[in-house]
C-alpha cells in the first residue's frame, strides 16, 4: 500500500513539472542575457542601408583632423534619430581597450529594434542604458542593450586605436 501512495505522488509530481514546463518553454532558461560568445541564433543586424526614396545609401563623413571617414548608415529608427542630431562634434574616450565612446546630446529611438547584438570591428553604435554612441575598434561579444547605426568603410578604424581621446566631427555626406 505504501509503495503504491509513493508511486502516486511521485507520477503527480512528474505531471506537474512537465504541465509547468510546457507553459513557460524551457523552465532552465535564464532572463539575463549571456556574457560570452556570440549568440548563434537570435537577433541579427539588418544589411539594409539607410535610403530616401530615389536617393543611394546614406553615408556619413567623419572628421578626424585631417582625416575624413566614411561610414555607411543601416535603415533604423535609431539611425534616423542620430541623423537628426547631425552634424555634430564629440569627444570620444577609450572603454575596455575594445570602443571609443560619447554622450549624445539626446536619447535615440529604439522602437522595433534588436534588443542587442555582437560588434565588430569598425561598427558605429549606440548603447541604450547610458544613452551614448560607440566606435568599435576592436570584436566584442553580444550585448543587450546595443544598437547598430553603421560601419566605418576602409582602413579609417585605425584612427580609433589607442588609450588616449579622438575628438571627431560627423556629418551626413551630401
Amino acid at each position: 500500500m505504501k509503495k503504491r501512495i509513493c508511486f502516486q505522488v511521485v507520477a503527480a509530481l512528474v505531471f506537474s513539472l512537465n504541465v509547468c514546463a510546457a507553459d513557460t518553454g524551457n523552465m532552465f532558461s535564464s532572463p539575463v542575457a549571456p556574457v560570452g560568445p556570440a549568440k548563434t541564433a537570435g537577433p541579427t543586424i539588418s544589411q539594409k542601408t539607410a535610403t530616401l526614396p530615389g536617393e543611394n545609401t546614406m553615408k556619413l563623413i567623419i572628421g578626424t583632423g585631417n582625416d575624413r571617414l566614411t561610414a555607411t548608415l543601416s535603415d533604423n529608427a535609431a539611425t534616423r534619430d542620430f541623423i537628426s542630431l547631425l552634424p555634430v562634434t564629440v569627444t570620444l574616450e577609450d572603454f575596455n581597450k575594445t570602443e571609443k565612446i560619447a554622450m549624445l546630446p539626446e536619447k535615440l529611438s529604439t522602437a522595433g529594434l534588436p534588443s542587442g547584438y555582437t560588434p565588430s570591428e569598425g561598427d558605429i553604435a549606440y548603447y541604450v542604458p547610458w544613452g551614448n554612441m560607440c566606435v568599435f575598434y576592436r570584436d566584442f561579444r553580444y550585448s543587450d542593450g546595443l544598437v547598430h547605426l553603421g560601419k566605418i568603410e576602409g582602413n579609417g578604424i585605425g584612427h580609433f586605436r589607442g588609450d588616449g581621446p579622438v575628438t571627431v566631427t560627423i556629418s551626413l555626406q551630401e
